[in-house]
This record gives structure tokens, C-alpha cells and sequence, in this order.
């Protein structure tokens, strides 16, 4: 085109302007204003550009600890997949699977890798099986952006709520099973458990757990993925204990790195052998033919092998509660006491600790505005003070609602698990009111999504200690001052079943223990239980400090107290035999503690 032409005239439009295109360019060519086109031949490629390798530890030149000699990158990934193999191997073969880490189909997958077994159990057979022959993709801890993007593609029922969480289905289980929960009965550890009558953990042998264990190694080595995340429990560096997860699902992964503590980079370098290991094959059932088992879901503890194997179900909360039973063996051997607690921090260094059953108000009750929460559920008390055993909360949702729990509404956001809840079809918006999957909703997140989080979550020794409870009878007043007898009495017995009060109440009776207003106040003792309750809180209605004020017909609230405390001595009947040293006079006074019946 030449210069003249590009002095558009138009026709006909006499006494009209010139158009003028060339903007003021003296250059005969027209300039090219566009942008290059991207460095790639076809769709695949220019995927391929869109994501940087990112390694989860620094690349170059890495000295493990006590080592002179630095490792390489490579030489780190192939002693990581060596040690995900070992736990993945059958002990009834020469080595574990051959493992890759990466997408199946992804083309810049680690190189493939099987290893021997560090088992020495039983004969090794050398026959080649079908399950050896292939791969076992291995997606080491994942981000969450990589993990829901696992979820949305391969697990129905996930979703992206309004707010950024992530929305999921536990399966048929909603809940933990602890009838079908099974501890290991074996020399090491048998002596340091409570056996019997009232006790939580159901024996099975070690054989039969090899059995489940068994099933559950093929199952994950027969797919063709597999999620492992390597994390830590307790903040306390110097009893922290490393864990290994192994699950099916995305969701697990995605949970267990928020409930978990996250290891830094750094740290993951030379993470090395873990200290225990979760099997989660909760997809597949088990063997219902097997010993011990009592239906097809099958939850296995076996301190001895520091293992833990999850069969029948996929709610992720027994995972949760599985390493927290690790902890409170492990713990107190160290001098330590591990607690079932939320626990928070006043500017003033000043800690209270918040007992109590599930459903009882930790988790809402902890996490307070004014105050540092250091963790809302699992908790040590050691010699230097109180350290929280999680990296994340799990907070119930029935209910739940920007005004009376505006910290935890806002923590669920992009990263977040929500465990079966209900959603508007087109909005994604939560109904935080609806059960028709279950009143167990849950969100499970990150500590630090909660604004006012202490990191670490390490703190001082406590100056409060608050048991909470709920009161089905409604006889027992909302807050009574206990003796150091009664602590260890109701400590024990762990009573939590029935409605909660109203928050605000409860808030401001919290708010007088932290500010030591109610030490100041004026109390009065309860009739059978004995408990000191005080006349005024400031910002509670003085009538309901008093539980007979709400009942009608006194003799009904005499005989439902009556009825209350014989139900409370029935319970603590398993423990009155109990010796400390072969003494029990600490047992009688904690016997005397409780309610008394003439």
C-alpha cells in the first residue's frame, strides 16, 4: 500500500475531513501492533506451558541432617519413593510396588521405582502377581488447588461452594464407628491400655490385623493412584511425631493436610521413615469372615507396628481420631498428658483450657475474638507448658451462622473442607440448617484461617480450666466453682449429652472466668451434687443460674436430680476399683467428690 492511499477519501461528502490512518506514522509500512503467538506446536504443549514445575522441596544441593555428603534432587525423590514403597509393600512379597510419583498419563512423571520390603514376616513368595506388574501413581502432598481439582474430576458428590470451600460426601458412614474400632493386643503395649468393662478399646489379635492390613495394601495397590501426605503431629518440636497417610480420595488427602500439621519445605527434605502410618482403604469393605469383624466397616490400631488401617468406611474424621488415640499412648510415656480440649491465650499470657465431649462447645467456645486461639480440640501439657497436637480445626456446621460464630463462618473459604452438607443447587450457598444427609456437618481447616490464631500453637500453663457439659435434664446449673476432687469426678465421668445454653450466655460466663470477675463473686451450694454456684454473672439473668427456677413443680426437680445423680454413680461404678500404686484412697476421694443419694 502506498503512502497515498492511506488518505481515505470518501465520495460525495464534500467539505468533510480527511480521515487520516496514519497516526502519525512517517513510515511506509503500517506498524504491527499485535503480540507474538505463543511458543507451541499444539494444545498439549501449550498446557504444558501454563504450569511451572514447582518441587516440594528446594532443587540443587541438599545435606541431610548429620550428613557431609549433599543429595541431590533426584537421589531425594528416589529415597522418598523408596520410603512410600516400603510402606506400601505386602508382606508376603520380596518388595513393595513400583511406584511413580505423578498423574497417571503425565509424561514428566518421576522415573518408576519398586523396593524390597523392610518386613521380615513369613515366607516371601516369588511368583509375579498382576498388582506387581503395574504402577502405583503416588501424588505426594498435593495443594489444595491440586487437590480439588482431584476431587471436582474423579469423586461424585464434590463441589465448590459459594464461599470457595470444598463440599464432599463421607459415604454411607457419617460418623466414626467405634463399635467397629479394634486395638492390637500384644506384649508391648497390652499392660499400658485399659482392657474390659466401660473401656473404649476392643482387642483383636495381630493376625487378624496383618489380615485387614493385607486387604487394605492391595486395594490401594491396585489403583491407579494414590494420595500420601507426610505431616506432623503436636507443635512442640521436641515431641513431635511424623505421620504418613495413605488414602484413595482426594477429600482424605485435602483433610488430613488441613487437621495435620503442614511441614515446611525444609522439613519435608528429610522427613526419612515415619512414625506411624494410616492405611485409609475405607472404599473397600472388609472380609466380613474375618475374626473380630462385626460388620463390614473395620477401624485397626496396632501400636507395636505404629500402623493404623481403615476398611468400610470413608468418613474422614476416624483418621482424626485414630491419631489422636496414637497420641494419648505416646504422650504420657514421655511425662506428658494429652487432652481431649480447646484451648485459648489473653494478651496476658493467660491460657485456659476448655474440656469437654464432642458437641459440647470446644471448638465455638475457644475460638473468641478477643483472645489467641492455640487449637480448638487435641492438646499436651508438659512440663513447659500446653502445646496443641493439630494444624487445623473441625467445626461443626448444624447451625452455624455469621453472628453468633462469625470467625469459623469466615473460615470457610477456598482450602476448607465441608463435610455433607446441604447447598442451593444453582448458588452453591450453604444451608447450614439443613440435616437431610446427617446433623454431623462438619468444615474441617487450616488453624490460620482463623484470624487470631496463635503460630506456633504452643502456650503457657493453664490458669482455667472449663468443663463443659449438656445438661439433658436440665437440673444442673449452667456454671458452678468445683474443688480439685470434683474436677477429677467430672473430668472423668464426661457427661455431654443435651441442648446447649444460649451462646451469648455462655460467652459471658466464660468472660468472667478469663477477667477473675467470678472468683470475686458470691456462691452457694446445690443440694446432692454438692456444687458451688454463683448468685450474679454480669450479662446472665440471675434466675437461670439457678436450675429449680425453671421447673414448675419442685418435687419433679428433686426427683429428676435424684434420677441424674444415680445415673452418674452407675457410670463411675468403672472406675471405683481403680488403684494408683496399689493405693486407692485418691479413687475414694474422687468417689466422695460426686453426687451423694441418702
Amino acid at each position: 500500500m502506498s503512502s497515498g492511499m492511506a488518505d481515505l477519501h470518501i465520495s460525495g461528502l464534500k467539505g468533510l475531513k480527511k480521515l487520516d490512518t496514519t497516526m502519525g506514522r512517517t513510515s511506509d509500512v503500517c506498524a504491527d501492533d499485535s503480540v507474538p503467538t505463543v511458543r507451541a506446536q499444539n494444545l498439549e504443549e501449550l498446557h504444558s506451558l501454563q504450569k511451572k514445575s514447582a518441587p516440594n522441596t528446594p532443587r540443587g544441593a541438599m545435606t541431610p541432617r548429620g550428613a557431609g555428603t549433599p543429595r541431590s534432587e533426584e537421589e531425594r525423590q528416589r529415597q522418598q519413593l523408596q520410603s512410600i514403597s516400603t510402606s506400601l509393600a505386602s508382606l508376603t512379597r520380596e518388595s513393595g510396588p513400583q511406584v511413580v510419583r505423578g498423574e497417571p498419563g503425565n509424561a514428566s512423571a518421576a522415573s518408576v521405582t519398586g523396593f524390597g520390603s523392610r518386613y521380615e514376616r513369613g515366607p516371601k513368595f516369588q511368583a509375579v502377581s498382576d498388582s506387581a506388574l503395574k504402577f502405583t501413581h503416588v501424588l505426594y502432598n498435593l495443594s489444595p488447588a491440586e487437590l480439588y481439582e482431584q476431587a471436582l474430576k474423579s469423586e461424585k458428590g464434590s463441589y465448590i461452594t459459594s464461599t470457595g470451600a470444598l463440599a464432599t460426601l463421607s459415604g454411607a458412614k457419617t460418623g466414626r464407628s467405634p463399635k467397629d474400632k479394634r486395638v492390637v493386643s500384644e506384649e508391648s503395649s497390652h499392660n499400658d491400655l485399659w482392657w474390659g468393662k466401660g473401656s473404649p478399646n476392643i482387642e483383636m489379635d495381630e493376625e487378624t490385623f496383618l489380615v485387614n492390613r493385607e486387604r487394605a495394601v492391595d486395594y490401594l495397590n491396585s489403583l491407579d493412584k494414590v494420595f500420601v501426605n507426610d505431616q506432623f503431629l503436636n507443635w512442640d518440636p521436641e515431641n513431635r511425631i511424623k505421620v504418613r497417610i495413605i488414602s484413595a480420595r482426594a477429600y482424605h488427602s485435602l483433610f488430613m493436610h488441613n487437621m495435620c500439621i503442614r511441614p515446611t519445605p525444609e522439613e519435608l527434605e528429610d522427613f526419612g521413615t515415619p512414625d506411624f502410618t494410616i492405611y485409609n482403604a475405607g472404599k473397600f469393605p472388609c472380609n466380613r469372615y474375618t475374626h473380630y469383624m462385626t460388620s463390614s466397616t473395620s477401624v485397626d490400631v496396632n501400636l507395636k507396628r505404629r500402623e493404623m488401617v481403615i476398611l468400610g468406611t470413608q468418613y474422614a474424621g476416624e483418621m482424626k481420631k485414630g491419631l489422636f488415640s496414637l497420641m494419648h499412648y505416646l504422650m504420657p510415656k514421655r511425662g506428658i498428658l494429652s487432652l481431649h480440649s480447646g484451648c485459648n491465650m489473653g494478651k496476658a499470657g493467660d491460657v485456659a483450657l476448655f474440656f469437654g465431649l464432642s458437641g459440647t462447645g470446644k471448638t465455638t467456645l475457644s475460638t473468641d475474638h478477643n483472645r489467641l486461639l492455640i487449637g480448638d480440640d487435641e492438646h499436651c501439657w508438659g512440663d513447659d507448658g500446653v502445646s496443641n497436637i493439630e494444624g487445623g480445626c473441625y467445626a461443626k456446621c448444624i447451625g452455624l451462622s455469621k453472628e453468633r460464630e462469625p470467625d469459623i463462618w469466615d473460615a470457610i473459604k477456598f482450602g476448607t473442607v465441608v463435610e455433607n452438607v446441604v447447598f442451593d443447587e444453582h448458588s452453591r450457598e450453604i444451608d447450614y440448617d439443613d440435616k437431610s444427609v446427617t446433623e454431623n456437618t462438619r468444615a474441617a481447616y487450616p488453624i490460620e484461617f482463623i484470624p487470631n490464631a496463635k503460630i506456633p500453637c504452643v502456650g503457657p500453663h493453664p490458669k482455667n480450666l472449663i468443663l463443659l457439659a449438656c445438661d439433658a435434664f436440665g437440673v444442673l446449673p449452667p456454671v458452678s466453682r468445683l474443688t480439685l476432687a470434683q474436677t477429677m469426678y467430672h473430668f472423668i465421668s464426661g457427661y455431654g449429652v443435651g441442648s446447649r445454653m444460649k451462646l451469648a450466655y455462655t460467652r459471658s460466663i466464660i468472660d468472667a472466668i478469663h477477667d477473675g470477675s467470678l472468683l470475686e463473686a458470691e456462691f452457694s451450694e446445690t443440694p446432692i451434687f454438692g456444687l458451688h454456684v454463683p448468685k450474679a454473672v454480669a450479662g446472665v439473668p440471675s434466675e437461670i443460674l439457678q436450675p429449680e427456677n425453671s421447673w414448675k413443680d419442685r418435687a419433679a426437680y428433686t426427683e429428676t436430680l435424684k434420677k441424674l445423680a444415680g445415673l452418674f454413680q452407675k457410670n463411675f461404678c468403672n472406675f471405683a476399683d481403680y488403684e494408683v500404686g496399689g493405693d486407692s484412697n485418691l479413687t475414694q476421694q474422687i468417689l466422695q467428690a460426686g453426687p451423694l443419694l441418702d
